[in-house]
């Protein structure tokens, strides 16, 4: 799933193609939106928030496209070929005089008045990469239930919007704390710089082609899609387990010597709970 950074670079892509250019073609391939028609409307801009993106036009209305798993947004000029996938996976094409943005296997799309974008989006937490970021506000979402796994915590984009599986099992990492320990056994101090830590990580990635969390050329992510493969720090095989219930389940890294506290054992499916010790 595409997490905030990867959505901003492809809201910047989308707005750097429509922003201020009136659209010349609009199909959107929903059956609720068939007969929508923004041609002759001029896109105001295009916007972030959490992994949701809001494409603003002139009028009052707002397109809101989440790309969840597969989704993309592809920007294509005049007679450039498209290449994101089958047509029948095309959900969604706006075009100007000079660019044309497709929406492939978008599974969220709808059209709202943009002052009714709270329906969509109100339910998030402050952005990591948005201007509504406020870090108090996410270190007290966060512990506003201290018995939840920190990886679950994480993931919730009603506690901070923008993480998703890279920079949960990433972060969880870089705390020395396994996906599995409750959010209110984190030490004081490790809890505290968690907020400023994640914005740290998403804002140096949003502008790369290749995320890092490491700042190792060729070993771009410290547990992340790296089991069974040794620890860059401790030489240690990363572990890999689903975090999570059933559709919400997610492939989840840790090593098990560098970070502390429960963690499944191979081939079980119940917790084992490792004292996390004060540093």
């Amino acid at each position: 799933m595409p997490e905030g950074d990867t959505v901003w670079q492809a809201a910047k892509r989308l707005h750097e193609a429509l922003a201020g250019k009136v659209l010349t073609r609009c199909d959107l391939r929903v059956p609720r939106y068939a007969t929508a028609d923004l041609t002759g409307r001029t896109v105001l801009e295009v916007t972030p928030r959490g992994k949701h993106l809001l494409t603003r036009v002139e009028g009052g209305l707002t397109l809101h496209s989440h790309l969840r798993m597969d989704g993309s947004w592809k920007v294509y000029g005049n007679g450039q070929r498209w290449s994101g996938g089958p047509s029948h996976q095309i959900r969604a094409i706006l075009g100007t005089t000079d660019r044309t943005a497709v929406g492939y296997r978008l599974p969220v799309l709808e059209l709202l008045r943009t002052t009714d974008e709270h329906r969509a989006v109100g339910h998030l937490g402050p952005d990591l990469l948005g201007p509504d970021w406020d870090p108090d506000q996410a270190l007290a979402n966060l512990l506003a239930d201290p018995a939840r796994p920190l990886g679950e915590a994480l993931l919730d984009q009603r506690n901070l919007a923008g993480i998703g599986n890279v920079y949960k099992s990433e972060l969880c990492f870089l705390l020395g704390a396994t996906p599995w320990l409750p959010v209110g056994e984190l030490p004081a101090d490790r809890i505290a710089k968690l907020p400023a830590l994640a914005k740290k990580l998403l804002e140096v990635n949003r502008d790369r082609p290749v995320r890092s969390t490491t700042g190792r050329r060729g070993q771009d992510l410290f547990v992340y899609g790296r089991a069974p493969r040794p620890c860059l720090r401790c030489r240690t095989p990363v572990r890999i387990a689903n975090q999570g219930d059933g559709s919400r389940e997610r492939p989840t890294y840790w090593c098990p010597a560098c970070q502390l506290g429960p963690a499944p054992t191979p081939g079980a499916t119940r917790a084992r709970r490792k004292p996390l010790p004060s540093p």
